[in-house]
């Protein structure tokens, strides 16, 4: 399983990073819970939309480093975008039946917001 999750989370950024939301939303299940410092969501098409407003900002989005246990996948990455410095984040994510069910991101929103 730790392979098929390390597949999902790939294919996620890798759709993220193209602005490829067509692909990214199969990824998604339909009640996905998403938690992070600016949002909380409970559904892919709400965690996609919101993926899809960072994209108009964002101008790279570069993975350092992924961390797989079962169904559990960590990714540390770079978020480049046009308003702040780049702002790093680490993204858990659970991967069950081949889609995320939830995905927590933890990161210092303070140059996002301009605070």
């Amino acid at each position: 399983m730790a392979d098929d999750a390390a597949t999902v989370a790939d294919a996620y950024f890798t759709s993220w990073r193209t602005r490829d939301f067509a692909a990214l939303r199969p990824l998604l299940a339909d009640e996905v819970h998403y938690a992070g410092p600016l949002a909380e969501h409970g559904s892919a098409d709400a965690v996609a939309g919101a993926l899809e407003a960072v994209a108009d900002i964002m101008v790279d989005l570069v993975v350092r480093k992924v961390f797989v246990s079962g169904d559990d996948v960590l990714t540390w990455f770079d978020l480049h975008t046009s308003v702040a410095d780049p702002t790093p984040v680490a993204n858990w994510m659970r991967v069950e039946h081949g889609q995320i069910t939830s995905l927590r991101a933890v990161y210092d929103p303070r140059g996002l917001t301009g605070a």
